[in-house]
């Protein structure tokens, strides 16, 4: 690392990271949007259209920690590197994906590239920052190194839908594209390495069984109402679930050096944290619904649906800051709770899919600048709340279990309800629920409306569940990162 030692990072390479970043929150995330015509185009049905696109996710869960820890075994800037490989092979994979039997496999290996290049480069690059800037550099670094995450996510739908105009493979290209000019911009950045010299060993087993029980629980998710629950394929989903999780946890609770430390969860703050964030994050399923409605239940254009998300990119922007600001005032309870509930809000407008297209436009725009404010207020407290109280040796592990949580948290959220979605829009009317709401204008797409209500529901109980967990662990008092 002599090399390294008075290295003091540029521009240059930060944007270069950046535009890493970008690539997996902008550009690999405009299929929230795009995923309708997607489906259309490569003749694919929605339930394998919901997988590609959480998988992306998926694979970044639970990579994020391996990665990390391999970044600071062999090296950041490698992993960086070769977190843009992955970047480029995978949006090129689904660029080129073509129509008929070859889209569904061409087009889910692309997204797992994806998700590794997302997983390889996020951990190594923060890393890298921490390394390489110091004081109020760092800090810029930080901020605009968020912007890039936060900011992409936000921009992602309505970049995605003006993208349509041109063609949505061409998206992934210039994914690719974006790749290759970041890995030109890192080049001849000095290595950097964790100063610990203890090559701690990778836990194969731990990171096998999880990854079995993860990606046998999202097909079960996604294609479980497909191919039916009680079918040979669902009980086989289901037995391989169960008997991984289990041979997962009995692995990993007495393990020294695991995959997952569990004694990290006797940390009742931090536990709260990391549930509470799993949950806000799953309930990036919304989006996936709500934008789905629009275009096949109200005929809206992708690039129109994608305008109307304008609020989400704006509020998460321009609040991020703020939710720094109410964690040194209240600390992290207060902002958590009331990030939770805005966020509740929003999704609460957009279970009003009773009503003429027009006004549920409205409610849209207003139901996404909540939501990107909610998660502007949560999201610093939350993430402070949960490193800030675990001791410093586990502050590493801790962070890469919590970013984890979040990966896994949107995959899920997004399977679940999309499934939903996916299931009750192809069947009869539900009717309880016609006896309770009144659905105006066309009854040809009543069904859809239904099904959006249901799986937007699901997201409320989900935002329920992440208070209730929030209100049990985190104390009033609890200390901060300023403390």
């Amino acid at each position: 690392m002599a090399n390294s030692i008075h290295y003091k990072g540029n521009d240059k390479l930060l944007f270069g990271i950046i535009l890493g970043v970008l690539a997996f929150w902008l550009f690999a995330q405009t299929t929230l949007n795009i995923n309708v015509d997607m489906a259309k185009d490569l003749d694919i049905p929605p339930s394998m259209m919901n997988i590609a696109v959480s998988i992306t996710a998926l694979f970044s869960g639970i990579f994020i920690v391996v990665f990390g820890g391999l970044a600071d075994k062999i090296g950041r800037v490698r992993i960086i590197r070769i977190g843009f490989y992955f970047s480029i092979i995978g949006s090129l994979l689904v660029g080129i994906t073509p129509s008929g039997s070859l889209a569904s496999p061409v087009l889910t290996l692309g997204r797992i590239f994806q998700g590794l290049s997302g997983a390889a480069i996020m951990p190594a690059s923060l890393a890298l920052v921490k390394a390489y800037w110091d004081g109020a550099g760092r800090q810029r670094a930080i901020s605009l190194w968020s912007m890039g995450s936060w900011g992409g996510s936000g921009f992602a739908a309505l970049f995605g839908g003006l993208m349509l105009n041109v063609g949505w493979r061409y998206i992934f290209f210039a994914a690719a594209a974006i790749s290759v000019i970041g890995l030109l911009m890192i080049k001849g950045t000095p290595e950097n390495k964790a100063e610990d010299k203890i090559h701690h060993k990778t836990d194969l087993a731990g990171i096998i069984t999880f990854m079995i029980t993860m990606i046998a629980l999202q097909i079960l998710i996604t294609k479980g109402s497909e191919f039916g629950w009680k079918s040979l394929t669902g009980l086989i989903l289901i037995g391989l679930t169960v008997l991984f999780s289990l041979l997962f946890y009995s692995i990993e609770r007495n393990k020294k050096e695991a995959f997952i430390d569990f004694k990290l969860f006797n940390n009742m703050i931090y536990t709260g944290a990391t549930i509470s964030n799993f949950l806000l994050n799953a309930t990036a399923g919304m989006l996936i619904v709500s934008l789905a409605l629009l275009q096949i239940g109200g005929r809206v254009s992708a690039q129109e649906a994608g305008f109307l998300t304008l609020g989400y990119a704006i509020s998460i922007v321009l609040f991020i800051r703020v939710g720094e600001k109410l964690l040194q005032r209240f600390g992290p309870r207060k902002p958590m709770i009331w990030g939770s509930l805005i966020v509740g809000t929003a999704i609460f407008l957009l279970m009003f899919t009773n009503t003429m297209v027009g006004t549920y436009k409205i409610l849209a725009i207003i139901a996404y600048s909540l939501f990107g404010l909610g998660l502007a207020f949560y999201a610093t407290p939350s993430t402070d709340a949960a490193i800030s109280n675990l001791p410093s040796e586990k502050a590493g592990a801790g962070s890469g279990i919590y970013k984890m949580a979040s990966s896994l948290g949107a995959a899920f959220g997004v399977a679940i309800s999309a499934g939903v979605f996916s299931a009750l829009n192809v069947g009869d009317h539900i009717y309880w629920l016609e006896g309770v709401i009144t659905f105006v204008g066309r009854q040809d797409n009543v069904v859809i409306r239904q099904a959006a209500t249901i799986a937007l529901g699901i997201n409320l109980l989900m935002i329920l569940m992440a208070i209730i967990s929030i209100m049990i662990t985190i104390p009033k008092q609890s200390k901060t990162s300023k403390d």
